[in-house]
């Protein structure tokens, strides 16, 4: 469920008429719902209760806007991080350092010392040498780090292969029949508190059962770790749940996935870790746009919209589909293609859809783009950074800014044996 919703014929978010949006701060523009973050917020937390010892960390990779941080922070929710930077964004936000986890397979040693100086709550180590160098990190610090043995359980999560993360030949963690052995030569060393292991198979899940084939294995685990002398009390089981991007798309629910927790871990005896995004924020914002021409076409015509691939990169990352529908429709509908104006033929959001029909100057959104949209945006063709905006019932503020192509032509240099 979310908060945008038609009213007397216009599209809103919340209380507040989209096109009061699009006066105000122009187009493109991400526009986030925050009863939206907060009702998903609710729900995960809810379908867990059955799960015991839980801990909720919001990926922040998902949507890093310091605003929509403070609300998941007011939720409780802690953060995971994979960038000093998101560390940095979490702890501006108002999370405690406590309550971050810091994920990621390329950590540098500087980010390392970082994230020891604040204190965090844990490090998802993906490989030995991390382990070796962070233990002895806080060793000189006469500190122990907080941290699990991320593990690759090779189950592969059914979804695309760009965003799995849970097969052998990913980037991802240590092969599960290495992990006993690397977790006890790890466990020995002064600088470290090894307390369990992790594990993340992929974004976008559509299925449960291959999350229920790695907790199996990740079960099987912790009991060869126990029997082998180590104390295990804590698991991250990390995130990847699915949300509907179609307007027809049926997913498994938090509570399902709840329900499956519960039972896959009923006899683990530990804390439980983790780390929802895209559940939480993806069907909390739109990318709303402004048709720019309706160009006639070969076969059909093309929608030509202010937002671009550089706003929105998963269509043309991922193929991915984001519903579009006029912000006023007419009740008339057209087939098109939708694209945007970079020189990139794979600047195209769809072809030969059926939408609502649409004309220069009318106003649409991409929906459930919450997600991996602002986050992912870039300046490429030299245009503009997105800007985003934060809805709360009948008021509206600008949460990030719309950087403009000279602001960023301001910080580039000519070194002086080219100046004329």
């Amino acid at each position: 469920m979310d908060h945008f919703a038609y009213r007397d014929g216009v599209m809103h978010a919340e209380d507040v008429a989209l096109p009061a949006i699009a006066e105000a701060v122009g187009t493109p523009v991400y526009v986030y719902s925050t009863a939206t973050f907060r009702r998903h917020a609710q729900v995960f937390r809810d379908a867990l209760k059955g799960a015991g010892r839980v801990h909720l960390a919001y990926a922040i990779k998902a949507n890093p806007n310091v605003a929509v941080l403070r609300v998941l922070a007011d939720e409780g929710y802690g953060a995971d991080v994979v960038s000093a930077g998101e560390m940095q964004r979490a702890l501006a936000a108002g999370i405690p350092a406590s309550d971050i986890v810091f994920s990621g397979v390329g950590k540098t040693r500087r980010e390392l010392a970082q994230a020891l100086d604040a204190g965090i709550g844990q490090f998802n180590l993906e490989l030995e040498e991390e382990g070796e160098v962070l233990a002895a990190l806080a060793h000189a610090r006469r500190e122990r780090a907080p941290a699990v043995l991320r593990v690759n359980p090779d189950v592969d999560a059914g979804t695309h292969a760009k965003i799995s993360t849970g097969r052998k030949e990913n980037k991802f963690g240590v092969a599960i029949d290495q992990a006993v052995a690397m977790f006890d030569r790890l466990s020995k060393h002064d600088g470290l508190d090894l307390r369990g292991v992790a594990i993340h198979i992929g974004s976008q899940l559509a299925d449960l059962a291959p999350l229920e084939a790695a907790y199996a294995r990740i079960g099987e685990l912790v009991a060869e770790l126990r029997a082998a002398g180590h104390t295990i009390s804590r698991v991250d089981l990390g995130g990847g749940l699915g949300v509907p991007y179609k307007p027809n798309d049926v997913l498994p629910s938090p509570a399902d996935y709840g329900a499956m927790v519960a039972r896959a871990t009923a006899d683990w005896d530990v804390e439980l870790m983790f780390e929802p995004g895209r559940v939480i924020a993806g069907n909390a914002g739109v990318l709303l746009t402004e048709v720019i021409w309706v160009k006639p076409g070969v076969v059909n015509p093309y929608v030509i919209v202010d937002a671009a691939m550089n706003d929105l990169a998963r269509v043309a990352m991922y193929d991915a589909y984001h519903d579009f529908v006029a912000v006023a429709p007419s009740g008339e509908r057209m087939m098109a293609n939708i694209a945007g104006p970079v020189c990139e033929t794979g600047d195209t959001f769809a072809m030969g859809r059926d939408i609502d029909a649409v004309k220069s100057g009318d106003l649409g959104i991409f929906r459930t783009a919450g997600a991996y949209g602002a986050t992912m945006a870039s300046t490429y063709n030299s245009r503009a950074l997105v800007p985003e905006v934060l809805v709360d019932g009948d008021r509206f503020a600008v949460v990030a800014d719309r950087i403009h192509p000279e602001t960023i032509l301001a910080a580039e240099r000519v070194p002086e044996w080219l100046k004329r």
